[in-house]
């Protein structure tokens, strides 16, 4: 039986908690690092630099999104909102620069 606390028979974690940890902490590891962020609801496209994780919610620096009144500030991202996202890592391939001058 499936208790509040996320644990079935309160021996192991059920794989959606397991599966939240793990994306939460995947955006903790990736703080101070370039972020592109796909969401389902508007503005769409975050492009910035991932500065802080608060709970579950992605505080960006946004440099660039689809409405561009929307960017340079900060906007909180609700983690469990994302349909796809990439942490730009040293060694692995970068963010392109979007805006153009």
């Amino acid at each position: 039986m499936k208790h509040e606390s996320g644990m079935f028979d309160g021996s192991l974690p059920l794989i959606n908690v397991i599966h939240d940890q793990a994306l939460i902490q995947d955006f903790i590891n990736g703080i101070g690092h370039n972020i592109f962020i796909l969401t389902p609801s508007f503005p769409y496209v975050f492009i910035g630099k991932l500065a802080d994780v608060i709970e579950d919610h992605a505080v960006i620096d946004v440099k660039v999104t689809s409405i561009s009144e929307l960017e340079n500030r900060q906007w909180n991202v609700h983690i469990h909102q994302v349909e796809a996202y990439y942490i730009q890592r040293k060694g692995q391939p970068r963010i392109p620069q979007l805006k153009e001058d």
